[in-house]
């Protein structure tokens, strides 16, 4: 544990940023799983709205620091492929 004034609050610092981080990576996991729903079920218009809905999600994600953002690039561009390709076929 923490012996000095100052790693106790980089520990509770810690702790905060762990949360937020928890939150916002489990927000973006419920956006790619709502397109991934959709997808599964064939319904294009579904899965258009989901997209529309999480690329923001996922772009805040990266801002925030979560997750780098060329990951978060890749997977915008990979959902977008899907859901394209879907509505092609």
């Amino acid at each position: 544990m923490a012996n000095h004034k100052s790693a106790e609050k980089r520990n509770r610092q810690s702790q905060v940023r762990r949360l937020r981080n928890k939150i916002n990576k489990s927000k973006m996991k419920t956006a790619v799983q709502k397109i991934d729903k959709a997808v599964a079920a064939g319904s294009a218009d579904e899965a258009r709205v989901a997209l529309n809905e999480a690329i923001p999600v996922i772009a805040k994600t990266a801002s925030k620091g979560t997750v780098h953002k060329k990951n978060a690039s890749r997977k915008i561009s990979r959902l977008t492929r899907r859901v394209n390709g879907m509505s092609a076929t």
